[in-house]
């Protein structure tokens, strides 16, 4: 898991003006809106006793800790001590980490790191396949549904299964798969841009559909079946889409894979379709129940697989799989990773918590922290160690304990 990158962690329309609790590597966020409607993302732990301030009130255009009532401006601050006597200074170290955060797509999209905003990656651009960044997050001229499932798999094997063309005709062989045609045609892995910043890998291709059924054999009856055009692909960090295009129209799933911890995952996917958007179609032929369906069947369809994979988690040397000329995509993503691994941006469960994991707990470190130089002694969460701190330290650990048994 990388910092430094925005990261689609909610639908939008599921934060309101009351606090929402969200998790992300191993973080505990409250995401809410303030006065003028505009999200914030702030850590979920009140620094004086640990309270979660998702469980707390929105008063103005503060968060209210429910245990003792100290209230945190949009900007971290505590602005409010109810036990303190009137006149009493509030702490300098009275702060929280308060994260950037936008909405676009229909999603929440909140930054992870302490970059300054020139130096930072760009939000991920979905108008690259159509997607309006209004908040609705529609798409011109297609219905749409939602619905997430959860896995206890690492992100980073759900974004590969996501983009994963030849796995098809196995995993999904009572779906859209066809085992009788497993062959994968060449295609070309097609990366966007902008500036520096990898925006989007995506490829196409032509697979053969396997015989409809239910309704859909119906509206395919006496037509030839030609080739169904395929796209796939990622926008870093986390969203993954996937594009089908059968005889009857369009249909397009973008997924927010949101990494919990090392091991385990929810994917929050909006699919689209271009056909049967029409009262009467969801009405009478339950449209976007059956979209529903079909769309998280996809999802059942892949879980015994990626939650049964290993190792549990993607390996950092390349060459610890084999790959086939049909792991283009994965590779591409896995390269990208590889990006922010040398730059010192790789999170894990060791970097969060510290020696003890039960008594220390450790922040993605907010622009704040690194803006802000006369705060840098004014924050009571201690930040994640970068890895080679933490191996260093690891390291250390492990000679003294050698030492010891030796002695």
């Amino acid at each position: 898991m990388l910092k430094n990158h925005w990261y689609a962690l909610e639908f939008a329309e599921d934060v309101t003006d009351t606090p929402h609790k969200a998790e992300i590597m191993g973080q505990h966020l409250v995401l809410y809106r303030d006065s003028r409607g505009e999200v914030v993302a702030q850590s979920d732990i009140c620094i004086h006793r640990g309270g979660p301030l998702s469980g707390g009130k929105i008063k103005g255009d503060c968060i209210e800790c429910p245990y003792h009532g100290w209230q945190y401006d949009t900007s971290g601050a505590c602005v409010s001590i109810p036990a303190n006597r009137e006149g009493l200074p509030i702490p300098k170290k009275a702060r929280i980490d308060t994260y950037p955060a936008v909405e676009r797509y229909g999603m929440i999209f909140v930054f992870l790191g302490d970059l300054p905003e020139d130096e930072r990656p760009p939000v991920p651009d979905l108008s690259l396949e159509g997607m309006s960044p209004v908040a609705a997050g529609e798409h011109p001229g297609m219905k749409s549904v939602r619905g997430e499932f959860h896995w206890e798999a690492n992100f980073e094997r759900v974004m590969e299964n996501a983009v994963d063309i030849a796995h098809a005709p196995f995993v999904h062989a009572g779906s859209f798969g066809n085992p009788d045609s497993p062959e994968v045609e060449d295609f070309e892995v097609i990366e966007h841009r902008d500036g520096e910043w990898l925006v989007e890998l995506c490829a196409t291709v032509n697979l053969t559909a396997p015989t409809p059924s239910g309704v859909w054999a119906v509206l395919a009856r006496g037509k030839e079946r030609p080739p169904v055009k395929t796209r796939t692909g990622i926008f870093p960090a986390n969203v993954s889409m996937l594009e089908v295009n059968p005889s009857i129209g369009q249909i397009k799933i973008f997924t927010m894979v949101v990494p919990i911890d090392e091991q385990h995952s929810i994917s929050k996917w909006r699919m689209f379709r271009s056909f049967f958007t029409a009262p009467w179609a969801i009405t009478l032929l339950r449209a976007d129940k059956d979209s529903w369906k079909r769309t998280m069947k996809i999802f059942y369809e892949d879980q015994p697989t990626v939650e049964g994979q290993r190792p549990d988690l993607v390996p950092f040397d390349i060459s610890a799989e084999l790959h086939v000329k049909s792991d283009a995509l994965q590779l591409a993503y896995r390269r990208w990773r590889q990006e922010g691994i040398d730059k010192g941006w790789h999170v894990d469960r060791h970097l969060v918590t510290g020696p003890d994991e039960l008594r220390t707990y450790r922040v993605i470190p907010s622009p704040a922290r690194r803006n802000n130089p006369e705060l840098a002694n004014a924050w009571v969460l201690k930040e994640v160690e970068a890895a080679e701190a933490h191996r260093e330290r690891a390291e250390t650990v492990s000679v003294s304990a050698a030492e010891e048994t030796n002695s």
